[in-house]
């Protein structure tokens, strides 16, 4: 372990991901204080505990929260293990650092713009930006254990 820290590039990368999934868990609170707010409940239990079972139904924006929620958790978690891989390769520091910078602000816009239901094509442009650089990780990952394939 003491080995991959002093990694700069896989610490660089570490940084990054952290940040990601920090994003995610502050996502996932947003979802559930949106759904109290709103009281609109996913399921019958927790409607009943906040007032009856009128409230277990759907809110645009709850459901807004939760697809910003889905959307990360589609898009962050192959990213946190296309990116470790890609660390391991070798590559250097400013280019895998542009790769997690380029990615992390992206899907920060991305989900601004979802959650502020931004004008189009705001939170498409975002989603595609966010894709360059994890696209170029895996081909680069691809290309340094082809010849083990």
């Amino acid at each position: 372990m003491a080995v991959m820290i002093r990694n700069e590039v896989f610490s660089c990368f570490v940084f990054y991901g952290v940040l990601l999934v920090i994003k995610m868990y502050i996502i996932a609170v947003i979802t559930g204080q949106v759904r109290l707010r709103k009281k609109a409940f996913a399921n019958p239990e927790d409607a009943v505990r906040h007032g009856g079972l009128q409230y277990h139904r759907e809110d645009p924006y709850v459901e807004r929260c939760r697809r910003a929620h889905i959307n990360d958790m589609e898009n962050i978690l192959p990213f946190l293990f296309v990116g470790a891989i890609y660390s391991l390769t070798g590559p250097s520091l400013a280019v895998a650092r542009l790769h997690f910078v380029v990615f992390f602000m992206a899907r920060m816009l991305h989900t601004i713009a979802y959650l502020l239901a931004l004008p189009a094509p705001t939170r498409s442009v975002a989603y595609t930006v966010a894709q360059i650089p994890c696209v170029s990780m895996a081909v680069q990952v691809l290309m340094a254990v082809a010849a083990y394939a």
